[in-house]
């Protein structure tokens, strides 16, 4: 669409450059698709008066995480399908509020106008060095620069790279408190020198309404219901409590009044730019979209209010030896995130984890069989007793299960986004002996 990127865009000149200087050959063989493939559908993009492009970790899950969404927005700009309706970029999230957790400012560093709502609603004055991402907070636990570890939810432990090196992380701190709804492989491995699991109810038994933010940028309550067990309290008013036990009862906030959701929420609207719908969610009940989000007119949060191609190289890929194969890691439909509720994964047809699952090619060229116990190493790590699965998958690929296959994944991250490569791994499968 010539009209939208000569008034829509910016940086089209040094996008196309760089395609011009980028060899079919070099596309085919980095990516693997043939270029007959490439080109059907190409012609069916071509073709397609509306189009949304949606991508999962398959795509940020590289240490190019963040140049493969920026290609994908390239796409997407090239024919005018960001900034009208029908059309646009839509990341996949799975878990409720993977989102709504960073639209808080739950982020390294605050942005600045957050930073000032803070600052004015509060009436003190916030650190601005930044903070630090996951990997990094690993790393200063290993060199023994963290001491303490408040954990809200989820798997930490389980969620990093290079499982040996995350155990050992946590070792070295001296207190971890972990507040949960399921026990997972963090409270087992994920230790400190002291720990300290305080079991909290999920979201849909809390006394109070809850917020949460989907993947299609919608603001929405949750009513909660009756508990299952005696004892888990609110997460809220346990982190509550705790700010009144630590700081006090004299300082700028009301750690007594935040035990209130409609407090937070109230909180919440006068201090994040977008969100002040959510002051009266709690009486109106209707869910609300995030200003900003839907592009509908072509006019992008950029300076000059355009929407910026980016030149984005091909990335080098690693040769293959002989027995080398490439290790994507995935989750199964019995688990969430990296807890896993059961054995069974409905999705590829297997009935237990402690599989690598390989194209039948690959296992006749290695001298493997199915369910013959085998050893997995990378670079990383390794893991043995293993069994083989045959699985329709490209050949030169294989694919383990998450959390557990963990060992294996280096600890190298996407210089931008900070990202492990959990898709790309290089690995060997060896015969056990």
């Amino acid at each position: 669409d010539i009209t939208f990127i000569e008034q829509a865009t910016e940086g089209f000149a040094d996008f196309a450059r760089q395609v011009d200087q980028t060899s079919w050959d070099e596309i085919v063989r980095l990516s693997g698709v043939d270029r007959a493939q490439i080109a059907q559908i190409a012609d069916r993009y071509a073709k397609s008066r509306h189009a949304v492009f949606g991508w999962t970790m398959g795509i940020t899950h590289h240490l190019h995480g963040t140049d493969n969404v920026r290609m994908i927005a390239n796409l997407a700009l090239l024919r005018g399908m960001i900034g009208r309706q029908g059309a646009g970029l839509m990341p996949i999230r799975g878990h409720s509020n993977v989102q709504g957790i960073g639209s808080v400012g739950v982020t390294p560093q605050l942005k600045k106008a957050i930073l000032d709502r803070f600052e004015q609603r509060l009436g003190i004055a916030l650190p601005t060095s930044p903070g630090l991402d996951t990997m990094a907070c690993m790393d200063a636990a290993e060199r023994g620069e963290m001491d303490v570890a408040l954990c809200l939810g989820g798997n930490l432990f389980g969620s990093n790279p290079d499982a040996t090196y995350a155990q050992r992380a946590f070792e070295k701190l001296g207190f971890v408190a972990s507040l949960t709804t399921t026990l997972n492989t963090g409270h087992a491995w994920g230790r400190g020198r002291e720990t300290l699991i305080l079991p909290v109810l999920p979201r849909d038994e809390e006394s109070q309404p809850t917020t949460q933010e989907s993947m299609f940028s919608y603001v929405r309550l949750s009513n909660g219901g009756p508990a299952r067990y005696p004892g888990p309290r609110s997460e809220v008013s346990l982190l509550s409590e705790l700010g009144r036990r630590v700081l006090g009862t004299d300082g700028p906030v009301d750690w007594k009044k935040l035990e209130s959701h409609e407090a937070i929420r109230q909180l919440i609207a006068e201090t994040i730019p977008g969100l002040e719908s959510i002051a009266s969610i709690g009486e109106t009940k209707q869910e609300f979209s995030i200003p900003g989000r839907h592009l509908v007119a072509p006019r992008f949060p950029t300076e000059s209010g355009k929407a910026r191609f980016h030149a984005v190289a091909l990335p080098a890929a690693r040769e293959l030896g002989p027995r080398d194969l490439r290790l994507m890691t995935i989750r199964s439909e019995g688990q969430f995130n990296t807890v896993v509720y059961e054995e069974e994964d409905l999705y590829r047809g297997q009935d237990r984890r402690d599989v690598i699952l390989m194209n039948p090619q690959d296992i006749i060229r290695l001298g493997l069989k199915e369910d013959q116990p085998v050893r997995i190493r990378s670079s990383a790590g390794e893991m043995r007793y293993q069994r083989i699965r045959p699985f329709d998958v490209r050949p030169g690929n294989v694919m383990m299960y998450c959390p557990e296959s963990n060992v294996l994944i280096p600890r190298a991250v996407d210089p931008e986004s900070k990202t492990p490569a959990f898709k790309h791994i290089v690995v060997t499968v060896d015969a056990e002996t």
